[in-house]
């Protein structure tokens, strides 16, 4: 019979806990490493929609991108995904930033989405293996970003840098942060998911096509890939990928 530690254990091979990044909570964050499992739901986020559909399929392990636990949290009430999770008996693995920087892992599926070429880690002085770098058959800046939102079915958001694209960086989820030091590298364009107006407005300045094409679309791609690897090392065991909804809509008059 397996255990939470056996899974524990694969994701840190694949993904070594080590490797997150100071301000994250990667892990074991509810339950017991001895706890035995029968079934995994994989999610990248665990929220009422999500938990609702674990216990429905009487999980015993949730794998989680994104961690239950993120923010320093004063009271488990009833209505408190953690506590349902306890009162469950369901254990959380969440693989945050180990995940995004893995080879193969999230940053490395999203090039792969993005179909770049040549892709090598891009070490910034905020992050040594966050981030990657490929290339692109050239094209304009455009043309780049209806293609970044065919590929990820992503309503995107970008700035025109005003140059050709044939280099390219790429940060999944929140990574707009390193756009600065992108653009002094002299890479032509960068996909994140999230970018704030004056993240836009400074990278426009600067030369760079920067493009948001959304948290969930940027990193929800690869739940279904990690499941494929979990079943991979744990075939005796039902691996489920559970639906879930981009909380965020949008509307088009």
């Amino acid at each position: 019979m397996r255990t939470v530690r056996d899974f524990y254990d694969f994701l840190d091979e694949i993904a070594p806990f080590s490797s997150q990044e100071g301000w994250d909570n990667s892990g074991l964050l509810v339950g017991s490493f001895e706890k035995e499992v029968n079934r995994v739901a994989v999610a990248l986020d665990l929220n009422k929609e999500t938990l609702d559909q674990a216990i429905s399929l009487e999980a015993d392990l949730i794998i989680t991108h994104h961690p239950v636990i993120f923010k320093a949290q004063k009271t488990f009430l009833s209505d408190c995904t953690a506590y349902r999770l306890a009162e469950n008996s369901i254990s959380l693995i969440a693989t945050h930033t180990p995940l995004d920087a893995a080879e193969g892992g999230i940053n490395d599926i999203l090039c792969d989405l993005l179909e770049l070429t040549k892709v090598e880690v891009l070490s910034t002085s905020m992050s040594e293996n966050l981030l990657r770098v490929g290339f692109t058959d050239k094209t304009t800046p455009e043309e780049f970003a209806r293609f970044v939102s065919r590929q990820l079915s992503a309503d995107v958001r970008f700035c025109d840098g005003e140059n050709e694209i044939e280099t390219v960086a790429v940060c999944s989820g929140a990574g707009a942060d390193f756009a600065k030091e992108v653009a002094e590298l002299g890479i032509d364009a960068f996909v994140t998911g999230d970018a704030k107006y004056h993240e836009f407005l400074d990278a426009k300045e600067d030369g760079l096509t920067l493009i948001a094409a959304g948290h969930f679309e940027t990193e929800n791609p690869a739940m279904a890939i990690l499941a494929g690897k979990l079943r991979g090392r744990f075939s005796e065991t039902d691996i489920i990928v559970l639906s879930q909804t981009n909380p965020i809509k949008y509307l088009k008059d």
